[in-house]
């Protein structure tokens, strides 16, 4: 692959989320540093050891789940492997995304590299080989409880099994893994079972909704100002004087960017005192976004914590001398799964504000704009019908604000009797951020249209650059062409990084 970051070298170091959406989405390398590679072989010495006992080893010489009880000779634990991954690999729907496939293969790359899993060196050494390779599984994106089916159909393309994509096309395992000279992974003890063990699937996905999120939370700060300056909004709201009596970090930092973003505003300098008090969706953006923003770094926590945890049950502690086997339930991923659910609420949250904003940028009630933000009112609806699209999408984030992780389902014949769904919330959470950006997009796409028909100069220093970059790219609107096609181009260069760096070179000490 084309690598344009330093690589990703796992040490003694903690991981971070943005070491595995380096990995996942930009193309860095991954590799472990000889610290990671001793811990990764000693825990395997002590698995190869254990599974010539006699003694019933949870998951090493034992069936799995309620099949906890059947113990194995040593030639059977290879097939129990295999047959591990065949019965794993379950999965239904569409598939992933490439980078949800390899950001799931880098957490389970880190998860093994802490040295508890006692996973094979073949099995670390293939997931490297694949992502560094740039061949990426097909994984349906459906069908894990909390975790075992994603992770078991990556496992199986390091048995040359399934297909994967490769060089831009779909291929088999096989004739990817013959393209890089590497020979399909022999499976021993545990192997199989580390490979659909743990969190790392929800914890993968869960890293990429944090770089979109924290995307989004900086687009919804951009976007709020446009349309607090486009309506007139009065200073008091977002002032020093009240938003610092009031002590969340999340108010202090949105209310620090509004001031930059609208600082040089002729507009809001006239529209002082016009009115005593805006609407709740102008006047309360510090308090909605900065308790967005406080969910967000409360869910970076949660993902940074487990992705520096062993996940693997059971988990291969050294203790003096000697290795101990302890069955136990590091793989529930409650906290990710809890921290993906509070995400989405935030993320319902910033979409959900928004909307309101640009309810009141086409309502002629509302504002003191054209109605509907067009000069041919009557003969043309302009941007009336734009917010009925937002208010879909809203509607679709507050069902997908539900929580997954207060579901539960019986599995594994009683022994599985609580479950996370963590995939499930970190996949609605992806989604969620999604219809995020689209709401935000039409706000955006409003905002600057009412910035047109506004003759007073400047705007501020940052809601101005934020317009003139929509208008390098989108024109005013005319109805000469089908409305969609503007939003797209609009969601677009909100979701290009390129828009925020434009914005900071403008604005140096916005916080991205």
């Amino acid at each position: 692959m084309n690598n344009p970051l330093p690589d990703v070298l796992l040490s003694e170091a903690p991981v971070t989320w943005s070491d595995v959406v380096n990995v996942a989405r930009h193309g860095a390398r991954m590799e472990l540093s000889a610290y990671r590679w001793m811990r990764v072989n000693e825990a395997r010495e002590a698995v190869m050891a254990i599974a010539h006992s006699s003694k019933p080893h949870y998951g090493i010489n034992t069936g799995l789940g309620a099949l906890c009880d059947v113990v194995f000779a040593p030639s059977e634990l290879s097939k129990l492997s295999r047959h591990t991954l065949m019965s794993h690999a379950c999965g239904v729907s569409s598939p992933l995304r490439s980078e949800q496939v390899r950001a799931i293969m880098c957490c389970a790359v880190v998860n093994y590299s802490h040295g508890y899993s006692g996973v094979s060196a073949d099995v670390v050494n293939g997931l490297l080989n694949l992502l560094n390779q740039g061949i990426t599984p097909v994984v349906p994106g459906q069908g894990s409880v909390g975790y075992l089916s994603h992770m078991a159909h990556i496992g199986l393309a390091l048995l040359g099994i399934g297909d994967v994509e490769f060089a831009g096309q779909i291929v088999t395992a096989s004739q990817a893994l013959a393209s890089i000279d590497m020979q399909p992974v022999e499976l021993g003890p545990k192997d199989g079972l580390c490979l659909v063990n743990g969190t790392p699937a929800m914890t993968g996905l869960a890293c990429l909704t944090l770089a979109d999120a924290y995307h989004l939370a900086s687009c919804a700060d951009v976007v709020a100002a446009m349309s607090f300056e486009a309506l007139g909004c009065q200073l008091d709201a977002i002032s020093f004087a009240a938003i610092q009596r009031k002590t969340h970090a999340g108010m202090q930092q949105t209310m620090a960017n509004l001031h930059q973003l609208l600082a040089g505003s002729e507009v809001v300098a006239k529209s002082q005192g016009a009115h005593l008090q805006d609407a709740l969706s102008l006047r309360a953006i510090p308090q909605v976004h900065g308790a967005c923003r406080d969910q967000l770094q409360h869910a970076a926590r949660q993902v940074s914590d487990e992705l520096n945890s062993a996940t693997d049950n059971p988990l291969v502690v050294k203790e003096g001398a000697e290795y101990r086997i302890i069955s136990q339930a590091n793989p529930h991923g409650e906290s990710v799964a809890m921290a993906c659910d509070l995400l989405t609420i935030a993320v319902c949250e910033w979409s959900s504000i928004s909307e309101r904003r640009a309810y009141r940028l086409v309502t002629p009630q509302a504002n003191k704009l054209p109605p509907f933000l067009t000069k041919g009112g009557g003969v043309k609806s302009g941007m009336m019908i734009a917010q009925y699209s937002a208010a879909s999408l809203v509607a679709d984030n507050k069902r997908l604000a539900l929580p997954a992780v207060t579901d539960n389902f019986l599995t594994s014949g009683l022994q599985e009797d609580h479950l996370s769904l963590g995939e499930s919330a970190a996949l609605k959470l992806d989604k969620a951020i999604e219809n995020a950006f689209y709401v935000l997009a039409i706000e955006y796409l409003l905002a600057a249209q009412a910035f047109d028909f506004i003759e007073v100069r400047p705007f501020g220093q940052g809601t101005g650059c934020a317009w003139g970059l929509l208008r390098e790219l989108v024109a005013s609107y005319e109805e000469e062409h089908p409305l969609y096609q503007d939003i797209r181009h609009t969601y677009e260069v909100l979701r290009d990084v390129n828009t925020l760096f434009a914005l900071r070179q403008a604005l140096p000490n916005f916080d991205l």
